[in-house]
C-alpha cells in the first residue's frame, strides 16, 4: 500500500496524548494516528478491513 505524506496541524495537548498512548502500544506518533484514523474509518463503516492483520483497508463497495 502506497503511503501519502500529509501535513497535520495538531492541538498540543492531544499529540502529547498520542504520544503517550503510543509509547504504550510501541508505536511512532504517526503509526498511532493511522491506526486510530483506521479504527473511526471501520467503525463508522467507511471501509472494510481486508485482512485484519494487514493494515490494508478497503472502500466499501470495491470489490478488486
Amino acid at each position: 500500500m502506497a503511503k501519502k505524506a500529509y501535513p497535520l496541524r495538531i492541538n498540543e495537548q492531544v499529540l502529547a496524548a498520542l504520544q503517550r498512548w503510543a509509547d504504550d502500544d510501541l508505536r511512532s506518533v504517526n503509526q498511532q494516528i493511522e491506526y486510530v484514523l483506521r479504527d473511526a474509518l471501520v467503525k463508522a463503516g467507511r471501509v472494510k478491513l481486508v485482512q485484519k492483520a494487514v493494515t490494508e483497508i478497503k472502500e466499501i463497495g470495491d470489490d478488486d
